[in-house]
């Protein structure tokens, strides 16, 4: 389904009874975090948080949103995220692709065959209020760390446009807070913001930049999903609401925001202005990222819906709201992979490893090495290149249960053998690395071994109780009841 609001995707929230409201005074200053967190780490993930009342703000915040598996799923309008995953499957299967370009334009092909790309409208709601002298001091941004540099939008749409091409991208990028009207613009090297930010350095042009907040809440999650640079993040939010997203120009400049959305940022970063030192903020990684140089986003007007309402997200030591985001983007994305590698069976980033830093990808094992072909394959898929650690197990391993994958990662693993190390771009809030964004990367073969493979003996089976006598037992032990 579509959300006509971020206001509508909370009522749906309530009706489930998978919110709560926090009626009275709380400081969006570390004080919503200590909340916040707790109930993200509470069993299940917890409730989102509707805080009603934020101390020197004019305006409600919702966080924990999308931090379980039953909202993830209301977020994206379906029962059960597998819905997407079998109608995706279906759409990739009419044409199967002879390389991973051609797979993702069959991507792209895919998503337009159900709704018609992004629409522009005359008018839209998020520019029901309009301040042209803006103030961010009214929106309930957080600090959300003790040694954070200061506050941080958290949950941001950033939208640029290439100036050679045109074509869009929607990132979702931290911004500390300035002053009133500045925040700094935090995307990473490797990111499509960060491209486009390069070439308008090139080109010496002022870039024009759109931060939209809220909406529909399947708008957030396009943000943070793996799309190849290209492809309009806009498009896979319409594929999602199974409604096409209707777009209202900005009054400052000629890009384009979601009609629905909450708050509306407009500005532009300037080419020649000097770099200045952005962070401490405390990160996904668990760890602070300390700071490093990045340009400013100056803001030249904020527009806003007159019954808005400011979404956030926390990051920090795992397992956060973030996780539940990063699992539905792994399920989504999965008949993509599978296009490229047929043996694949299913994908897990655990809690546990930030994102990038622990891949576990269980494949249907048929020739020597096969593990170590789809490791060196996956390094080559666009985020994926991130990706510090890959384990590759047997098909009947569950990737989802960790307990499960260390089991066979001793058991089945030969350091020497089964190791391989290469080296490759890393996730810049990666603090291991010996360098900011370089690092070396294990993967890690805990399949099986068989004919064809140097160094192996005759493998053993596995122990497994007997099928018949497992299905007697279940008898007997219903007959006690």
């Amino acid at each position: 389904m579509a959300y006509e609001s971020l206001r509508h995707f909370v009522q749906q929230l309530e009706a489930a009874g998978e919110l709560k409201r926090i009626p009275v005074e709380v400081d969006p200053i570390l004080e919503i975090t200590e909340i916040a967190d707790r109930e993200m780490k509470s069993p299940g993930g917890g409730k989102a948080l509707l805080f009603e009342k934020c101390r020197d703000a004019g305006f409600p915040l919702l966080i924990n949103a999308y931090g379980s598996t039953k909202r993830m799923a209301l977020a994206l309008g379906v029962a059960d995220i597998e819905e997407i995953v079998r109608e995706l499957e279906t759409l990739l299967k009419a044409k199967p692709p002879t390389s991973f370009r051609e797979a993702i334009g069959l991507l792209g092909a895919a998503l337009e065959l159900r709704h018609a790309r992004p629409k522009l409208v005359g008018s839209g709601v998020c520019q029901q209020m309009v301040m042209k002298a803006p103030d961010l001091r009214v929106l309930p941004v957080q600090k959300c760390w003790p040694l954070d540099a200061g506050r941080f939008l958290t949950l941001p749409l950033v939208i640029t446009r290439d100036p050679d091409t045109g074509a869009r991208n929607v990132g979702t990028y931290r911004m500390q807070v300035v002053d009133e009207r500045t925040t700094f613009m935090h995307w990473q090297l490797h990111k499509t913001g960060a491209r486009h930010w390069r070439r308008y350095v090139e080109l010496k042009r002022r870039m024009p930049v759109a931060v939209a907040l809220g909406g529909d809440p399947v708008y957030a999650f396009a943000g943070t999903a793996p799309m190849p640079d290209g492809l309009d993040e806009f498009l896979l939010a319409g594929f999602l609401r199974r409604k096409s997203v209707e777009l209202v120009k900005c009054q400052t400049n000629d890009l384009e925001v979601p009609a629905n959305c909450d708050f509306v940022l407009e500005g532009y970063v300037e080419p020649e202005e000097k770099l200045d030192l952005e962070g401490p903020f405390g990160d996904h990684t668990g760890y602070y990222t300390l700071p490093e140089p990045y340009p400013k986003f100056h803001i030249e007007r904020i527009t806003h819906r007159a019954d808005a309402i400011y979404p956030s997200t926390i990051v920090g030591p795992p397992p956060m709201e973030d996780f539940y985001m990063g699992t539905a983007s792994v399920r989504i994305f999965l008949p993509v992979f599978k296009l490229n590698f047929n043996e694949i069976v299913d994908m897990a980033l655990p809690a546990e490893g930030a994102f990038h830093n622990l891949v576990v990808v269980s494949i249907k094992k048929t020739f020597p090495y096969q593990a170590m072909k789809v490791m060196h394959g996956l390094w080559g898929m666009g985020q994926m290149m991130f990706t510090k650690m890959i384990v590759v197990v047997d098909e009947d391993v569950n990737v989802h249960n960790l307990s499960e994958v260390v089991f066979r990662l001793t058991a089945n693993v030969d350091p020497e053998r089964d190791m391989i190390f290469t080296k490759g771009p890393a996730d810049v809030l990666d603090h291991a690395t010996p360098v900011i964004g370089f690092g070396t990367k294990v993967g890690i073969d805990a399949t099986h071994k068989i004919k064809g493979e140097a160094n192996c003996r005759e493998w053993p089976p596995l122990i497994r109780m007997d099928p018949t006598v497992k299905k007697r037992t279940d008898d007997i032990l219903r007959a006690l009841r």
